[in-house]
């Protein structure tokens, strides 16, 4: 068979069971094919499943045959698969035999093993190890994703029935949002057109940047005037455009590049689950040629490879921006000179815009827009894989081992997923510094409005039915290339602000249609389950900590911040009393729920202090109150009257965050010798990190559950 063929070599005569192994490679068949691109018989023996990787204890990806990658399964069905593997390459060659695992999958293990009450300590058989299964309990953060097999005359009908009922209910749902939009604006409007009946300016009182704003509208009528009549910027310009004119409303960062002197190459990136996402390049024309074509596309799903070449000195440091939900990278491009990629590009950056999974145009090394397992993912995956393959390609690129990594939203919501001690830790020694804009790690109060509290309420199996198992929505791309930009950008703004609670009083109106280019997405059904659904984020209310978790932390906080004293066995503690053993059964040490371990970088997080749609507050609290021991905090701010979007769209954001980033970048920088000192940063002294080592009660703790570790060990030995 196929399958055998790519597994085994010749035996020797007489070794092998020929009962046993045929069950064994009947078995592997159908498992191979459950995970398969295609079943076997249809000849494409390329695209059958013969092993499975484990990225994390977690997060599997199904490699077939010919090398390719097949997105996330079920851990228990990647393991089985490789189980069957080995034992049928066992029975092969039963005298070469050795068990072969990769960490992440003995992690898995052992932590099942903890989970059912065996000691990891215990030596077990060969064959318990390969029959331990990993955990089979469902994680309340991060519920298993669905399997979808290989396509059928079966899974097409099911397919076509969620995507038939989906269209309708979906198109209802939004049909209800934008009512809603308009209705709601009904009531400003009349505001609105009764100042201007009665002779007052409308904007003047309730716009605090309106005569800025006013300026700069008059400027780029000058300029757009000007470039018609066929006057251009002298050469002398330290960065002449070249292009300007009437605004088209592109959905095109590149073209806004060009309209402020800078530019963009595209780059294609390979996840190590097969997808195919976007890296844009921001660049000066007078220091960088393009690459050809060939040199930017995917270079596989292999991370962290040899650099291209090592940095000639004095090169730009290199900066990795991601995107919030439901848009792209481009939302780093709208503000002409003010926005932030430009703006860190022109202080000396290397600047890299990364955009995650599907995008604008979704793409996979195997699978098709209609394959269901195409739309398998949530922001798990977003983190675990998007993130690392984005800062593998610009390591790779620069030739630096280290970059500096920038956030907006959802952007913090995948950093923050990747960087925790149980998905990529390891990812945090490739960061010098995380810069949170409008970090999404807590919930806030929008998450209870009615149309969210909907999504809640219906079961997984009905939001299916409801929203389909392909792309959420997609009839608002369909919006997105069909309306005219101005008509888009206006609904767009309305449905938005109905939907986030924000609103453009800080934006510089003239270009706010130009911001909604890139918004949205397409992005899975389950993504939105993840973030609205009843199981996971709108339950939870937090990323990485259970509802009861998190809560419970704050009971702990709470009772020793109003009492402002220490609690009797604390006041043992600092007498010299014998309470410490007391202490910790009565109460958990801070650091013991930590998300995060020695390998996280500095974090370096803005706020906003009118943000309904997200608790970036309660995340500084977390760092404030030792929760988080080995996280460094090197900058935070709250900014009063900043709403979600206004960290990146205000027109007071390059003074109130992005001076302060560009700041924050040099001073984490490790390689400043190498590296040209970015503008306005010639005075930024250089971070030194405090060592991170465990003392103290932390201490303490480790010890006595290494004690525990050695007396269950001991026990079980006994036994």
């Amino acid at each position: 068979m196929a399958v055998q063929a790519t597994l085994t070599q010749s035996s020797p005569p007489g070794a092998i069971d020929e009962n046993e192994l045929a069950k064994t490679a009947v078995e592997f068949a159908e498992q191979s094919e459950k995970l398969s691109l295609l079943p076997p018989e249809q000849g494409n023996h390329d695209a059958i499943a013969v092993e499975a990787q484990f990225v994390t204890p977690h997060d599997t990806v199904i490699v077939t045959a010919d090398g390719h990658r097949l997105p996330t399964v079920p851990v228990q069905e990647a393991h089985k698969l490789n189980v069957l593997r080995e034992e049928l390459a066992t029975q092969l060659e039963p005298t070469h035999h050795h068990t072969i695992q990769s960490p992440n999958e003995e992690k898995a293990i052992a932590l099942s093993q903890q989970q059912n009450g065996t000691s990891p300590n215990k030596r077990p058989t060969d064959a318990s190890l390969k029959r331990s299964m990993p955990p089979s309990h469902t994680n309340p953060l991060f519920p298993p994703l669905p399997l979808y097999g290989f396509p059928s005359l079966m899974t097409h009908i099911q397919c076509l029935i969620f995507r038939f009922t989906s269209f309708f209910l979906s198109l209802g749902f939004l049909a209800v949002i934008v009512l809603g939009a308009l209705f709601t604006s009904i009531g400003p409007s009349v505001q609105h057109l009764w100042r201007l009946v009665t002779l007052r300016n409308p904007d003047a009182s309730s716009r605090p940047f309106y005569k800025e704003e006013t300026r700069r509208a008059e400027i780029r009528k000058r300029q757009e005037e000007a470039w018609l009549s066929g006057h251009r910027p002298s050469g002398k310009t330290p960065y002449p455009p070249t292009e300007g004119g009437p605004d088209p409303l592109v959905c095109d960062p590149a073209y806004y590049a060009r309209r402020v002197g800078l530019d963009i190459e595209p780059f294609e990136v390979q996840t190590e689950d097969g997808f195919l996402i976007d890296l844009w390049h921001v660049y000066d024309p007078k220091e960088h040629t393009p690459l050809p074509a060939c040199e930017r596309a995917h270079r596989g799903p292999e991370t962290f490879t040899p650099p291209r070449k090592p940095p000639s000195s004095p090169a730009r440091f290199p900066v990795l921006l991601i995107h919030g939900l439901l848009q792209s990278s481009g939302a780093y491009c709208v503000n002409d000179d003010d926005s932030l990629a430009f703006l860190l590009a022109k202080a000396g950056y290397d600047v890299w815009l990364g955009n995650n999974r599907c995008g604008f145009t979704p793409k996979h090394t195997l699978l098709k827009y209609s394959d269901p397992r195409m739309w398998a993912w949530n922001i798990r995956q977003m983190g675990v894989f998007d993130l690392p393959a984005l800062i593998s390609r610009v390591c790779y690129e620069t030739g630096f081992s280290k970059i500096g990594l920038i956030c907006h939203s959802q952007g913090t919501t995948q950093a923050l997923v990747a960087l925790a001690k149980e998905q990529r830790p390891d990812l945090g020694d490739r960061i010098t510094v995380f810069c949170g804009l409008a970090p999404a790690a807590y919930a806030g109060p929008l998450i209870g409005k009615m149309y969210f509290k909907f999504m809640r309420v219906i079961s997984p199996g009905f939001f299916r039915v409801f929203f389909g198992i392909h792309a959420f929505i997609p009839f608002m791309m369909e919006m997105h290339r069909r309306l005219n930009g101005r008509v888009y950008g206006w609904l767009g703004y309305k449905v938005f602000g109905f939907l986030f609670g924000w609103g453009d009083g800080r934006w510089d109106r003239g270009l706010r249609d130009r911001m909604f280019r890139f918004a949205p997405v397409f992005v899975s059904s389950e993504s939105m389950r993840w973030w609205l659904g009843r199981e996971c984020f709108a339950r939870q209310k937090c990323i990485l900590s259970t509802k009861e978790e998190w809560r419970a932390e704050e009971r702990e906080d709470g009772e020793v911040g109003e009492e402002g004293v220490l609690g009797e066995v604390d006041r043992d503690m600092a007498d010299g009393g014998g309470g410490g053993r007391e202490r910790k059964k009565g109460r958990r040490r801070k650091g013991s729920t930590a998300w995060y371990d020695e390998r996280a970088p500095p974090f370096a997080l803005w706020v906003a202090g009118d943000d309904d749609l997200v608790d970036g507050k309660k995340l500084l609290r977390r760092f404030e109150r030792g929760r988080e021991p080995y996280v460094e905090v090197v900058h935070q701010k709250v900014i009063p009257g900043y709403e979600h979007l206004d960290v990146i769209w205000a027109m007071d954001a390059p003074e109130q965050v992005f001076r302060e980033v560009k700041e924050v970048l040099w001073k984490t920088c490790d390689v400043r010798g190498v590296c040209r000192v970015p503008e306005g940063c010639e005075d930024v002294p250089a971070w030194k990190p405090k060592k991170k080592e465990v003392t103290g009660d932390e201490g303490e703790e480790e010890e006595e559950e290494e004690e525990e570790l050695q007396s269950s060990s001991s026990e079980d030995l006994s036994r």
